[in-house]
């Protein structure tokens, strides 16, 4: 099953990039915990591996490519449910005197589901999937505002 959806971060693609990296991840999403088996200085160096246990499931994910700024490709394995590969891919974004300030983030899952159970889950993940992108944005916003004081811009 191919997922592809957009949002928009109000950060210019080369500060937002890290935002979708094993670490980075950690700033914004609630219970993500990379574990890198082997130790890694760079975490979207193609060939690292890490292993997260989000929503009580183990996933073992690998970098499968990066260009910095612009895109990062992991393949994803949830033993017993599901397997593929999740792209984030990188834009400038916005009109006129806010063009180069904010991203579009492009983000494709591409899974299969492993099991019966699985592809029903897959279906209603399908359903929600808008809504689950949208709640990066969220989550993504309220990390910032914890991070920048109210009403400056990033670039100031």
């Amino acid at each position: 099953m191919k997922l592809t959806g957009t949002l928009t971060v109000p950060l210019p693609p080369d500060e937002a990039f890290h935002l979708f990296t094993a670490r980075g991840e950690e700033k914004w999403v609630d219970g993500w915990r990379p574990r890198f088996p082997v130790p890694a200085e760079d975490d979207t160096e193609p060939g690292t591996v890490f292993e997260t246990g989000a929503h009580g499931e183990a996933t073992v994910w690998v970098v499968l490519a990066r260009e910095p700024g612009r895109s990062i490709s992991y393949a994803r394995v949830t033993p017993g449910s599901r397997a593929g590969t999740v792209t984030v891919a990188l834009e400038p974004a916005g009109k006129h005197s806010e063009a180069g300030k904010h991203s579009e983030v492009t983000v494709t899952y591409d899974l299969t589901p492993l099991t019966d159970a699985a592809a029903r889950e897959l279906e209603e993940f399908a359903a929600g999937y808008p809504a689950f992108l949208a709640s990066w944005g969220t989550a993504i916003e309220a990390w910032l505002s914890t991070i920048r004081p109210e009403g400056r811009d990033h670039t100031a």
